[in-house]
């Protein structure tokens, strides 16, 4: 994909299942997340080489270490009706922070996005993140401020696919 003199990125292989999902613990520790993760390194590498691949990755390695990652899939915007390319996740282990490998992992995404004809190129952050919401308005997003995530999950899930939304009475 692209290189620079310290980082090399390239789309994440089999054997990059077990960095990624270190990575991905690290950041649910920093976000608070933690008690949330039920993932695991064979659920990942299901989700990203199985028969049916729910997402894709770039990896950035630095000195032949997997210090960065970025996961993500396409969706589609029925406005534009023309699918955009949506980062689930984007992490740089503590160590190698400050060297503009996030800034390089994005860029590398947007030309992917560019490169297979998205229309769009979104994600989310968390409002209390003030320095990666900052890094982003940097690199040119927008944070949209009248959209907020909608999620149905475990239990909630279960009952609104019987028909029985939890808050609703029938």
């Amino acid at each position: 994909m692209s290189n620079s003199s310290t980082l090399a990125i390239r789309p994440a292989q089999a054997a990059d299942v077990a960095a990624i999902f270190g990575m991905i613990h690290e950041l649910a520790v920093f976000e608070k997340l933690d008690h949330m993760m039920i993932a695991t390194p064979d659920m990942l590498h299901d989700s990203l080489f199985g028969p049916q691949p729910a997402c894709e990755a770039l990896v950035g390695t630095e000195d032949g270490e997997v210090v960065t990652f970025a996961l993500f899939f396409h969706n589609f915007s029925t406005f534009l009706c023309r699918k955009g390319l949506y980062l689930e996740d984007l992490y740089v282990k503590q160590a190698a922070r400050g060297k503009g490998y996030g800034k390089q992992m994005l860029v590398a995404l947007a030309q992917l996005a560019v490169e297979r004809n998205c229309g769009r190129f979104e994600w989310s952050v968390l409002d209390w993140n003030e320095n990666a919401i900052n890094f982003y308005q940097g690199m040119g997003a927008d944070v949209m401020p009248d959209w907020r995530i909608c999620r149905v999950t475990g239990e909630a899930l279960t009952k609104l696919s019987a028909g029985k939304p939890q808050g609703i009475s029938q």
